[in-house]
């Protein structure tokens, strides 16, 4: 059924008369209610379905975060931002006497909480993600003024808390390490290098090689250091298929993928709408960093485009048992090149195009 659907549009789409006709009332509907906001606003409040699946993951995202913040998991989102907002803290040059009051409070019992999780479920909260907590904590309480009460009545509940086992130096704020090891122009030329490859050969991809790649791809930047994405890797031939025929864009060398790779953003990591794209932009800065990191061990890839359509979205959900509030950012296809086959040129725009300097708006 799915696949008719794809098939009828494609060729309805194709029909050049009917092409024109969508154009001209597409064109006109958006000169109409494009001209201003509140016709936009209109415009959207009669016809919401475009973006329904959206707004509906973000409010359910909103809920599971304050549903989850004192809740058992492997990883706590709310620990690990207000950690790391204490770890910029820590960093200023001009850092204040006492900083991170109003929510040191909040963040203690998150800790807290994790480490009650720790000792009754044994394995169930990543020890790297405690010891970094503990070890940043340690240090806000050895560097603030106790005489504020907030501090003070936080650092009563953090002392007697036990600490974690570790083996590593405290994982604290410290000088950045210079990048040497690669010059500009063998970077260049592995940005050049990589391209999108779509036929691969009939070899598996070896496991070791993605876990790699995923280092390389867990150091992008991300908000608040929340991370707030997945991927998903089907390796098994047969699953392989299935994942691959859900997006468009795949018809015709989908059967030749090896390794395919769902990234997944998930909702739950805040509590503001605000944030509702930040997901997006962590997990693509991830994606990246990962690709470039298969590059390194000979491995090729391509993005595979996902459109918000809800059929779409609706099949990958049941397929993958995603929760509503996580959203499908990307797929990729990964393998060993086909040394025979092609990739697109794909010129790139010159740098005065797509950069400025100092360009600020009329008037400023």
């Amino acid at each position: 059924m799915f696949g008719t659907l794809k098939r009828l549009a494609k060729k309805v789409l194709a029909n050049p008369l009917f092409k024109a006709v969508y154009d001209a009332l597409n064109t006109a509907v958006l000169e109409t209610f494009g001209w201003n906001r509140i016709l936009t606003h209109l415009y959207y409040t009669v016809l919401p379905l475009s973006f329904n699946r959206e707004q509906a993951a973000v409010f359910r995202g909103r809920r599971n975060y304050y549903r989850d913040k004192f809740s058992p998991n492997v990883t706590h989102v709310g620990l690990r931002r207000n950690i790391h907002r204490i770890e910029k803290a820590l960093i200023m040059k001009n850092r204040r006497p006492v900083f991170a009051a109003d929510y040191i409070g909040e963040t203690v019992r998150f800790y807290a909480a994790s480490v009650t999780q720790s000792v009754n479920r044994a394995g169930s909260m990543e020890l790297s993600e405690l010891q970094w907590s503990h070890d940043v904590l340690t240090e806000y309480f050895r560097v603030i003024d106790h005489t504020n009460p907030r501090v003070a009545a936080a650092h009563q509940v953090f002392a007697t808390q036990a600490a974690p086992a570790t083996s590593s130096a405290p994982k604290i704020p410290h000088t950045k390490k210079n990048t040497t090891a690669i010059s500009f122009q063998d970077y260049l030329t592995l940005t050049e290098n990589r391209r999108s490859v779509r036929w691969f050969q009939d070899k598996k991809v070896p496991r070791e090689m993605i876990d790699n790649a995923m280092l390389t791809a867990r150091q992008a930047p991300t908000a608040c250091n929340r991370l707030p994405y997945e991927f998903r890797v089907f390796d098994d031939k047969e699953m392989v298929q299935k994942v691959a025929a859900v997006p468009f864009g795949t018809a015709g060398w989908d059967t030749n993928i090896q390794c395919i790779i769902v990234v997944v953003g998930k909702l739950s990591s805040y509590f503001s709408p605000r944030d509702r794209h930040a997901f997006y932009i962590d997990s693509s800065l991830a994606a990246m960093s990962f690709i470039f990191g298969l590059e390194t061990q000979g491995l090729s890839s391509t993005i595979i485009n996902w459109p918000d359509l809800e059929p779409v979205e609706l099949k990958m959900q049941k397929l993958l048992g995603l929760d509503f509030t996580e959203r499908v950012v990307m797929l990729m296809a990964v393998g060993f090149a086909d040394p025979k086959a092609q990739v697109p040129f794909s010129q790139k725009k010159e740098l005065d195009t797509i950069r400025t300097y100092n360009k600020l708006g009329r008037g400023q």
